[in-house]
């Protein structure tokens, strides 16, 4: 029988975990599962909302053979028109445990790009993953979104940093700088520079709010969004109403950070831990997650969340950062790029809203906040 993609129900709820249940006897990661409910925990769809997500599954004969999520969200690209922009994240197949169903990973792309011609990917763990290069073979725009770290306790850093840790040489010699202080000394020395170096702006206030949602803060929100959103080539529409919405009170693992000077909002930031992974070892581990301000006040920011995180005793903090005055600001307050595995591929259809690509890329403004697991994957 062929396979239908259709939205998930929950009377395929039995069948996705059978589904899920032949991933884990395969060997697949305990957590490389589809949605376990058919009802989405975060960003469901309800009457009148314009940020939400939907599932879809891969059924033949009543079997589930794979799935996907998308999310629709309103976005702000080159020609200025607001428009709706699909999402495309989670696909799983179980194509990757039996090549027999090898074509479902093609299936579930193939009726997400109908469902939403206008269309993205972020994230995917590097060009070797299967996914990208089947975007990168059916001439998807794609690019990668610049990393940046700043280490905090370089001792814990040369102690835990498992890529670093790669042979017994290297194992001894990061102990040796951890354990002797030499690590923590070098650091030092890096991070007074960049403070001799950094722009100097006058003093803010970084303010902890509960909620985006309160009157005040929701006003200068959407003030901030009207002035500042031509800074961008492409972004996610980052309105009072968006960031009700993506980050409701509640969500304890993240704190919301709004930065004032001389009683106006120039910026704000979102900051959280980021969730454990082997190869950052036994590290607390802080995020920017999402950050959004004024011309010329990207720094103010960018040290507000900084420190926020540090007074939190973060051993490492990271982020994504697709705009290159971003970028600049994070270099500014001290943070290194490294190595990045975080995708962006945009299809042909919304690819010719970003054309030319090329000069359009530098002033895109993507963040893990628009790429895939939040709320608690970031």
């Amino acid at each position: 029988m062929a396979i239908v993609i259709q939205p998930y129900r929950p009377e395929h709820e039995a069948a996705v975990a059978e589904f899920n249940r032949r991933l884990r006897q395969a060997g697949e990661d305990e957590n490389r599962v589809f949605y376990r409910s058919a009802q989405p925990r975060w960003l469901a769809r309800t009457a009148g909302s314009l940020i939400y997500n939907e599932f879809f599954v891969a059924v033949e004969d009543g079997i589930v053979r794979g799935g996907y999520a998308l999310k629709t969200q309103e976005f702000f690209p080159p020609d200025g028109q607001i428009r709706p922009i699909g999402y495309y994240h989670h696909p799983l197949s179980e194509g990757i445990v039996n090549k027999a169903h090898a074509i479902v990973g093609t299936l579930l792309l193939r009726d997400a790009m109908q469902r939403a011609p206008l269309l993205y990917c972020l994230g995917m763990d590097g060009y070797d993953h299967p996914l990208p290069q089947m975007l990168v073979r059916l001439g998807w725009a794609h690019c990668l979104v610049p990393f940046f770290f700043c280490i905090v306790n370089p001792s814990r850093f040369l102690r835990n940093m498992q890529t670093l840790r790669s042979s017994p040489s290297r194992k001894f010699l990061l102990d040796l700088a951890g354990y002797s202080g030499a690590g923590w000394a070098g650091s030092k020395v890096f991070q007074g520079y960049r403070a001799l170096v950094a722009p100097r702006s006058p003093a803010v206030e970084c303010r902890e709010v509960a909620s985006f949602e309160t009157a005040d803060v929701a006003e200068s929100l959407q003030s901030l969004w009207e002035q500042a959103r031509q800074t961008c080539s492409f972004t996610a529409v980052r309105n009072a109403g968006a960031l009700r919405t993506l980050y409701p009170p509640g969500q304890t693992h993240l704190k919301l950070l709004v930065v004032r000077r001389n009683g106006s909002t120039i910026g704000w930031a979102v900051v959280g831990e980021r969730r454990k992974d082997a190869k950052y070892g036994s590290m607390r581990v802080g995020s920017v997650v999402d950050c959004f301000a004024l011309p010329g006040e990207l720094f103010s920011v960018v040290r507000c969340a900084t420190q926020m995180l540090e007074r939190q005793r973060f051993d490492l903090i990271l982020s994504n950062q697709s705009h290159q005055a971003w970028g600049a600001a994070f270099k500014a307050a001290g943070y290194l790029r490294g190595p990045s595995n975080f995708i962006f591929a945009a299809s042909k259809k919304l690819a010719e809203l970003l054309a030319p690509f090329e000069e359009v890329r530098p002033r895109m403004h993507l963040t893990r906040a628009d790429g895939d697991g939040l709320p608690a994957n970031f």
